[in-house]
């Protein structure tokens, strides 16, 4: 079994990828919402949840309370960048959430499927 060490740099790689994965799935989320809208405002919403998520596994938080506090954030910066009435943010941010745990589960399911590929 290889044992890999934690270090900044792969805590950071892995924030920065979380953070991407969640800015696309909050585009997704607002495409789905409000129509056309611009990609770049999604990048404000990803870091935030991300980084929730990281320090919640560095602590060993109760995986409810970092559930928690990431959607709350992840509504906070839906309601800032998009400035749209509460309604439509409550639903973009359960939209988001729906989304990233289903892609998430298909990408988890197909690397899985993958590392077990005979040959």
């Amino acid at each position: 079994m290889l044992l890999q060490t934690v270090t900044p740099i792969t805590v950071l790689g892995t924030t920065v990828a979380l953070a991407l994965f969640l800015s696309l799935t909050a585009h997704l989320a607002a495409r789905n919402v409000l129509g056309d809208v611009d990609p770049r405002r999604a990048l404000y919403i990803g870091p935030l949840p991300a980084v929730t998520a990281i320090v919640g596994v560095t602590y060993a938080l109760p995986e409810a309370v970092v559930v928690l506090v990431a959607l709350v954030l992840d509504g906070a910066m839906f309601a800032w960048s998009y400035d749209q009435p509460r309604r439509l943010v409550v639903g973009m941010t359960v939209i988001h959430a729906v989304v990233t745990t289903l892609l998430g589960l298909v990408l988890f399911s197909a690397s899985l499927l993958l590392a077990t590929m005979p040959g």
